[in-house]
């Protein structure tokens, strides 16, 4: 009978994305900055995509969960930045509650997956370093696609568990997100539901998709750490390390923002600390993602020089 009246009494149908509304006037060059990273995320992992599908040289493991992780960035990115960009050109913050919970399960599925797929990559690289012999019998093309499904699959089935469990909560107001994209946790704090068992269950898959990829990658490159430092030759070292400085960087990148984040006390003179911190490991790690691959990657600056010099042959 009460949640009926609760129900009866104002139930939110929609929220108000606040955004960057402290930096009200730069809105149009905040708006041309973020549609060049934008831009430039796109043609970067979708150009990544393309040289790892068309080049037979990049047809191995490590470049396989790479092209896995730059289809994630794309996702990531258009799950975020369309909106984003959309509230920079007009006043009208507005979100519906449905589009809001929609853009809650890509974030929340992609998140996971993302976690999953850097510590694949992470035990990929400790295989080809530490156990060279037996890299071939263990990352095979069938094992290799088992774990990849596996990652994009896990993330979005617990992510819709969440999204179905937060769809029946009651939402009486106020409906104002002091964010740029709709956070799980700063929509469960403008619920008047009991909301104990969706956080439970977001604090239970949140150590699910964080803790195990996070300690098999930092065991990962212990032991990768100490099977270079156990090479005689400085030249031997640099050129080993140089197979997994890439991988390494963005996941320093990625959990460090990431833990940052939502280690951070809630209170109201950190929320803007909060905000700036989301938008690396939402916005700047997809755009960084393919830069620090192709920069610091000789096999893949080899193969977009292969592709274009067949470009300029055929025309």
């Amino acid at each position: 009978m009460v949640d009926m009246e609760m129900k009866n009494q104002t139930e939110i149908e929609e929220f108000i994305l606040l955004g960057f509304e402290d930096l009200q006037n730069l809105q149009i060059p905040i708006f041309l900055i973020f549609l060049l990273i934008y831009i430039l995320t796109m043609a970067g992992n979708l150009l990544v995509v393309v040289l790892i599908v068309t080049d037979q040289h990049l047809h191995s493991p490590m470049y396989f969960f790479l092209g896995n992780l730059s289809c994630l960035e794309v996702c990531y990115s258009s799950t975020i930045l369309p909106r984003m960009l959309a509230s920079f050109l007009s006043s009208d913050k507005v979100v519906f509650k449905s589009i809001c919970l929609l853009q809650s399960f890509f974030f929340g599925g992609l998140a996971g997956t993302e976690c999953y797929l850097l510590s694949i990559m992470s035990y990929d690289r400790f295989l080809a370093i530490c156990k060279p012999l037996h890299y071939v019998i263990h990352m095979n093309g069938k094992l290799c696609r088992h774990l990849a499904y596996v990652s994009w699959l896990n993330g979005f089935i617990a992510s819709s568990m969440l999204v179905l469990l937060m769809s029946q909560l009651i939402f009486c107001g106020p409906n104002v997100i002091n964010h740029f994209f709709c956070d799980i946790v700063q929509i469960l704090r403008l619920s008047c539901s009991d909301i104990q068992l969706v956080s439970m269950l977001l604090l239970l898959f949140s150590a699910a998709f964080t803790l195990p990829p996070f300690v098999l990658t930092v065991t990962s490159y212990f032991c990768i750490i100490s099977k270079i430092l156990r090479i005689s030759s400085a030249t031997g070292r640099q050129k080993t390390f140089s197979t997994c400085s890439s991988h390494l960087i963005v996941v320093t990148i990625f959990y460090g923002s990431l833990m940052t984040v939502y280690m951070l006390p809630e209170t109201s003179e950190l929320i803007e600390l909060n905000k700036s911190f989301s938008v690396s490991y939402t916005i700047l790690t997809p755009l960084v993602n393919p830069l620090i691959y192709s920069l610091r990657n000789q096999e893949v600056k080899e193969a977009l020089r292969r592709v274009i010099c067949k470009y300029f042959t055929r025309h």
